[in-house]
């Protein structure tokens, strides 16, 4: 499959893609920065290209998007319009809704929550190995943003409403995006088939919009942001980044990082947004595969891996 770069248009931006430094963004600020990349979406992404290009030709379903957030420009697109399932991605949209209610007062952040009213998943997660049976709904919150904790991510669920979480999703614009179900570890007949459904350019839109503080308020983005820089999983594109998984919040070379990935059989995603000195981006890959074997798993994840040094190279 051929990944098409979109040339860049001065003229063009994506929601949450316009340039409004905030406090995530802040220690960027008072940088100039001296581009050496002849201009933005000069850089081709050739490896990025080609490793999508091996992980098609074996029968995966691959959608990429890539958004310089200072230009509001696309360094790169391929089949982003296409939904595909998402898996842990859809915590996101749960999480804005979560934020959102926190911030209108409809829910208290301490209000304790009971785990023995949700049915048991053995899945991802650290709640289903603790003795703590209660949690504050925040501490929830975190859980599932920094180890997809299914269990936290079906409390959060259980309390907002799936009704709330999809109108949250309508208002912010993502077209492409819905979320189905729970987390389940085995689903029948007459659930549904996965827990969300999402396009690269919804998820690349999504996280743009939070770290420049345009999802819901600039409270609501912060918080959500905050959250997701708690996140553990750096195994896929982050792996380029070198950042420490369990405490990457601040980094000392000045790099701006949150993420999100989303694992199941067959599916491996992973958007976020990635900051340095010259460039500031937000992205998505999705990748769908018929999980055959370790290498068919090994090859998906190299193409992530492949994205995640190209992007350094572009931000840095």
């Amino acid at each position: 499959m051929a990944m098409p770069i979109e040339p860049p248009s001065r003229g063009s931006s994506t929601p949450g893609s316009r340039r409004e430094p905030d406090a995530l963004r802040g220690p960027r600020r008072g940088r100039a920065r001296t581009s050496r990349r002849g201009g933005g979406g000069a850089r081709r992404f050739t490896s990025t290209l080609r490793a999508l290009d091996t992980v098609a030709a074996s029968g995966a379903q691959v959608s990429v998007r890539i958004t310089d957030l200072d230009r509001g420009t696309t360094v790169l697109a391929g089949d982003d319009h296409v939904t595909q399932p998402v898996a842990g991605l859809g915590v996101v949209p749960l999480l804005i809704e979560v934020a959102s209610q926190f911030e209108a007062g409809t829910l208290d952040p301490l209000e304790l929550f009971d785990r023995a009213s949700l049915a048991g998943i053995e899945g991802a997660g650290l709640w289903q190995h603790l003795k703590v049976p209660t949690l504050p709904l925040v501490d929830m919150a975190v859980l599932a943003a920094a180890t997809g904790d299914g269990l936290a991510a079906n409390g959060l669920l259980e309390r907002v409403g799936l009704p709330a979480v999809r109108a949250q999703i309508e208002a912010l614009g993502l077209g492409r995006t819905a979320l189905l179900d729970r987390f389940r570890d085995h689903r029948g007949p007459d659930d549904a088939p996965h827990f969300a459904l999402g396009s690269a350019r919804d998820l690349a839109e999504v996280f743009g919009a939070l770290v420049n503080s345009q999802a819901v308020s600039p409270a609501v983005s912060a918080q959500v942001a905050e959250w997701l820089t708690l996140n553990h999983d750096l195994s896929l594109v982050a792996s380029a980044t070198g950042l420490d998984p369990f405490a990457h919040e601040s980094d000392e070379h000045g790099l701006l990082f949150l993420n999100k990935t989303g694992r199941d059989r067959g599916i491996r995603v992973e958007a976020g947004v990635i900051a340095g000195p010259r460039a500031g981006v937000s992205y998505a890959l999705i990748v769908c595969f018929d999980d055959l074997s370790v290498m068919h798993r090994v090859r998906a994840h190299e193409a992530f891996r492949t994205l995640g040094v190209e992007l350094m190279e572009y931000v840095y």
